[in-house]
């Protein structure tokens, strides 16, 4: 049973027996305990606004389904994929639109009441102010009042439907525009089209063009329905947008907005299959429930109310952001050919897609965050985007690292969808085809496969430099032929390449094919070519092998991707006692990176509160930067090196600086990326953690410090039913932060470890914490 199934069946049935497990107003209580109290609303623990003030296109999600197609939600600028969306300090509403995703956007609408006089005025000047005061934000609800027009405006939805709920002023006259031709976020909205069905009902598309990331346009069909009727359409000719008119006797508007990337057909049936009916209520009500049903997978106790709410805003970051792109009959577009067509899902027994398919930010990072928490919290999930990954390598030939409108978008770098697969086929989420995906992986690790592709390298195969990986065992820096995309940075390229072909080589080894393993292997030691052992840092080298002269390993991007030298000299996540071999034995990198530790502490780990602060003077010389992915690793480095007490402290430390704000003004400090930070900070607070991103034969998971006295872990009903996994920090206190002792099932740990079949078989975590640590100094 796939997750188009399970959906329903898992928000009923999950729902209920798991919102039944904790109280955050019971202290004294285990969470066993509470099983007979009231359900827990787990989506009022939700913070919708966190980070607003730096946010991006993709980030903000208000009216939307856990990874919709529609993620409808009020736009205070639409400008560029960053700084533009539902950004906290810009007062005034310039539409609500339906797609917020990757690379795409579309159907933005406004009400608004018409000028008697001069009502073409309408269609250029149409924004209005409003309060946060009177706004009212939940997973899956928005409401906010329009000032100027003074209309209530109320936003919810299915996972394909917008609904869309207006109040009018009386004696005025009650309009929608339809704002079709602007730009919109990452992308211009053109040749939009709107026409009148019957007296209720339109139809429409309009065209995403391509952007510097998704090289082909996409259009957006949609369906919009009102329960009134429609008096008069207008179109202005200098727009190319519509003007809707409505007779509304009691001021009140309902409007059913369904899209489809296919047709207006599809579109159609998606209001069809998820919304036939118009109770606004029930649609918010059963949003609500399912977002209970994920979040509520995750009990906790303990902490401050603060804590939790962040606890859970971060889970719900990490529920969302990827966006379906395939219709509630299977239909989607494929763009990955010359021509495009619409493909299909395959369909189950009753006529429903066997898994979603997705539009998704890339997978760099990915190894860290969601490769874990999705792994081991929400496998069904992993397991969808795992097929939706084949689905493009079946249409297109290549396993996408980010794809966006049913195409390639190759931005970021490297084959980071290896790890991610690699791990749940580890993790026995996915078991079937395991050769056929093998061959399909092992194509993108090979001259003329993505890895050899660099940032949005659309049109060849050089930039990522990897022919001379494979011939001279490093990627130069600069590459020789050129420029050809972005992230050309040779010594971040030959870490990447290194760790990814370790993780394809532990599937070699799996299947059987030993030569195979021993080239994958043997290539996943070149991250040693690029480190220089007389200043003992990660530094870049030319095509002739000469070192990069006046290097300094705190300049950013001085050869490495969105980091410095210092930072990502630590990307060796499968062979950390081979680098400290290369640094001089263990105690040498400990003391070094411990050092990078408590320099970077002086400004919270972080450079700075937002993506574009990286390259400030200020921060950009930090040694650990966690608000973007390549030091998501480096707390939990020290428990390989065996001090795991460091890394107890410092993954501690980072939670409490770094991710524990909850205003607008602060949340994760960078770069978000589609649920990546919000998944690490869920991984960090619960203290669970994989260095190589789950890709070794039954995955072992690092025991750090929990921020929780008590984290509960309801596994997933289709693979490990009735299990649950509680990990208990006894004595835990914000200077509680080391283990003195840990066991499981009564069992002793001592290298604070844990496999991953052991976890999946239930059991209880018990963790005696200490203001002190035991360690061997």
């Amino acid at each position: 049973m796939k997750l188009s199934q399970r959906i329903k069946s898992r928000v009923v049935g999950l729902g209920i027996a798991l919102f039944l497990t904790v109280s955050c107003n019971t202290q004294d209580k285990s969470i066993a305990e509470n099983i007979h109290e009231a359900p827990i609303d787990y989506s009022a623990k939700v913070y919708p606004q966190l980070d607003t003030e730096n946010s991006r296109w993709f980030f903000f999600s208000s009216a939307s389904r856990p990874f919709g197609m529609v993620n409808l939600s009020p736009d205070t600028q639409i400008g560029g994929s960053w700084g533009s969306g539902y950004r906290y300090k810009t007062d005034t509403i310039k539409g609500f639109s339906h797609i917020h995703a990757w690379q795409m956007s579309g159907v933005s609408v406004m009400p608004v009441t018409v000028p008697k006089e001069n009502s073409k005025t309408i269609f250029t000047d149409f924004y209005s102010k409003f309060s946060h005061k009177k706004e009212k934000i939940a997973p899956g609800y928005h409401y906010l009042e329009l000032d100027r027009y003074h209309i209530t405006s109320e936003l919810t939805s299915t996972k394909r439907v917008g609904f869309h709920q207006y109040s009018f002023p009386e004696n005025e006259k009650a309009a929608v525009l339809f704002n079709l031709n602007t730009l919109l976020g990452p992308c211009k909205n053109t040749n939009g089209f709107l026409e009148q069905n019957n007296k209720n009902e339109l139809s429409g598309k309009l065209v995403m063009e391509p952007t510097h990331r998704r090289p082909k346009p996409v259009t957006v069909y949609f369906k919009a329905i009102f329960n009134s009727d429609i008096s008069e359409i207008e179109h202005d000719e200098n727009t190319g947008n519509y003007l809707v008119n409505l007779n509304c006797d009691n001021g009140k508007v309902l409007m059913k907005l369904g899209i489809s990337y296919t047709s207006v057909e599809n579109a159609s049936n998606n209001i069809t299959q998820e919304l036939p009916h118009w109770n606004f209520n029930e649609v918010i009500s059963d949003s609500k429930t399912e977002w209970n049903g994920l979040l509520g997978r995750i009990a906790i106790k303990g902490g401050t109310e603060t804590d939790q709410k962040r606890f859970y805003t971060d889970l719900w970051h990490a529920l969302q952001g990827r966006r379906t792109i395939n219709d509630a009959n299977g239909a989607y577009p494929d763009n990955t050919g010359e021509q495009f067509r619409i493909g299909q899902l395959p369909l189950d027994e009753n006529g429903k897609p066997k898994f979603n398919h997705f539009n998704s930010d890339s997978f760099w990072g990915a190894q860290w965050t969601i490769n874990t928490l999705w792994g081991l919290v929400y496998p069904d999930i992993m397991e969808d985007f795992v097929y939706s990954l084949l689905q493009y390598y079946k249409d297109g030939g290549l396993i996408p690292r980010g794809p966006s409108g049913g195409n390639y978008t190759y931005v970021m770098t490297g084959a980071s969808s290896t790890p991610f697969i690699v791990s749940a086929i580890q993790k026995g989420i996915i078991t079937e085809d395991l050769e056929s995906i093998y061959q399909a992986l092992k194509k993108n690790h090979m001259p003329d496969g993505i890895m050899g592709k660099s940032g949005y390298e659309h049109n060849t195969n050089l930039g990522g430099g990897l022919k001379h990986y494979i011939e001279k065992g490093y990627v130069p820096y600069p590459i020789p032929e050129g420029n050809f995309g972005s992230h050309e940075d040779g010594a971040s390229l030959t870490l990447e390449y290194a760790y990814q072909d370790w993780t394809i080589a532990q599937l070699s080894k799996k299947l059987n094919h030993q030569d195979d393993y021993d080239y994958f292997m043997n290539r996943s030691t070149y991250y040693k070519n690029v480190f220089d052992s007389e200043i003992e840092w990660m530094r870049p080298k030319n095509m002739e092998g000469v070192w990069k002269s006046d290097y300094d390993p705190y300049q950013l991007e001085n050869g490495f991707i969105e980091s410095n030298g210092a930072q990502s000299t630590w990307f060796v996540p499968h062979d950390l006692k081979g680098l400290a071999d290369l640094m001089g034995g263990k105690d040498k990198a400990i003391e070094k990176l411990n050092e990078q530790f408590k320099t970077a502490e002086k400004i919270n780990f972080t450079a700075g509160n937002s993506h574009a602060q990286e390259l400030h003077p200020e921060y950009s010389r930090i040694p650990v930067n966690y608000g973007n992915q390549p030091s998501m690793q480096m707390a939990f480095i020290f428990n390989e090196l065996g001090r795991s007490d460091l890394s107890q402290y410092w993954s501690r430390a980072v939670v409490n600086k770094a991710f524990s704000g909850l205003s607008p003004a602060t949340g994760f400090n960078g770069d978000e990326d589609q649920g990546l930070m919000g998944s690490l900070s869920v991984l960090m607070k619960i203290g669970l953690f994989q260095m190589n991103g789950g890709t070794e034969t039954n995955p072992r998971y690092t025991i750090g410090s929990p921020l929780f006295d008590e984290v509960r872990i309801k596994l997933n009903q289709d693979h490990n039913p009735n299990k649950i996994f509680t990990i208990k920090a006894l004595n835990n206190s914000a200077s509680n932060v080391y283990i003195d002792k840990a066991s499981f099932n009564n069992k002793a740990i001592n290298d604070f470890n844990i496999t991953h079949q052991d976890l999946i078989n239930g059991g209880e975590l018990i963790l005696e914490m200490s203001n002190h640590t035991h360690a061997k100094h």
